[in-house]
């Protein structure tokens, strides 16, 4: 699979990101966005200062408000735009290598982002990349290692190697559900992580939920058909811890402000979103998801982490799986 052209949609910071990456990795890239500010930044002054800063951009990257033929498409839209965005875009995604990297499932469905690629655009190629990245280092040239997953081996390598630069290192595999999963649902446990830190827990309460956090991910990607080798790499352990403890975390520091007492002005967090699908998931797979249930809770009002984690801390005592 020969490719030398890549389209981001989405120019956020994160899309933003990932264009620079691609265009350091020598490929010609175009960031697809909606904002005439944002594309004219980009391509007058080589900078994405609405979501980046300063941050200096590879003069080759260029942006636009339509999505040119190409021979790779990056999709960097949060994930319940993400029908929306390929009612628009499908038609010239037919036949075409397309890489999800939103972290959540869809509201009311409870699909994964690779399924809504399924049903909108049946013959798009899906490839998954998450891992622990942050938009800043990414964008920074900073080393960032990541997890590119797809079904054909190949083909995953064809990806990841036109991606990878000297800072940017996707690894592939083969596990797309469980890479998702781990994805969508370490911003869930982030938000719980980040509310223990925001009431002044402690960090012994947080390592504590974080590690029940990932046995209760485990829960999820087993019954759903994912491997357990996943949830032990980038995309599983690596994600969720960075995630999980890091105030770079938009879905940390929304946890930190709940934690804190405060109503976060705008549900930036992906995590907001996909609780109650997670939720709604648990129930229909059988899943016990103490954290989940709880972290519902918090988001509705109905309790505070003080009181979750309290409850959390009289659940019977059992053997620890």
């Amino acid at each position: 699979m020969g490719i030398e052209t890549v389209a981001v949609i989405g120019a956020g910071a994160w899309g933003t990101a990932l264009a620079q990456a691609a265009a350091l990795a020598g490929r010609s890239v175009t960031l697809v966005g909606r904002d005439a500010g944002v594309i004219e930044d980009v391509n007058l002054r080589h900078r994405n200062s609405a979501h980046l800063g300063a941050q200096a951009l590879a003069p080759a990257l260029r942006a636009a408000t339509d999505l040119p033929e190409v021979d790779l498409v990056i999709l960097a839209v949060p994930a319940q735009q993400t029908r929306a965005v390929l009612a628009q875009f499908g038609a010239r995604l037919t036949n075409r290598p397309v890489v999800l990297t939103a972290k959540g499932l869809e509201a009311g469905s409870l699909k994964r982002q690779s399924e809504i690629l399924a049903e909108m655009v049946p013959d798009a190629v899906p490839f998954v990349l998450s891992g622990p990245s942050f938009a800043g280092d990414v964008a920074a040239g900073r080393p960032t290692a990541v997890t590119l997953a797809g079904d054909d081996p190949e083909a995953t390598l064809s990806v990841a190697a036109a991606l990878a630069g000297p800072s940017f290192r996707p690894y592939a595999a083969d596990d797309r559900l469980g890479v998702e999963i781990a994805g969508a649902l370490k911003n869930v446990y982030a938000l719980a992580c980040g509310a223990v830190e925001g009431a002044g827990l402690g960090a012994s309460a947080r390592s504590a939920l974080l590690a029940r956090g990932f046995a209760e991910l485990s829960r999820f990607v087993v019954a759903l058909g994912g491997s357990p080798a996943t949830l032990t790499g980038l995309a599983g352990l690596g994600d969720l811890t960075l995630s999980c403890t890091s105030r770079e975390s938009r879905n940390y520091r929304y946890g930190m402000a709940l934690g804190a007492g405060m109503q976060p002005e705008a549900a930036l967090a992906e995590g907001v979103a996909t609780a109650p699908v997670a939720l709604a998931l648990a129930g229909k797979l059988g899943i016990d998801a103490p954290l989940v249930a709880a972290v519902n809770l918090l988001l509705a009002g109905n309790s505070s982490i003080t009181a979750i984690v309290a409850g959390l801390m009289s659940r019977p005592l059992k053997r620890e799986d």
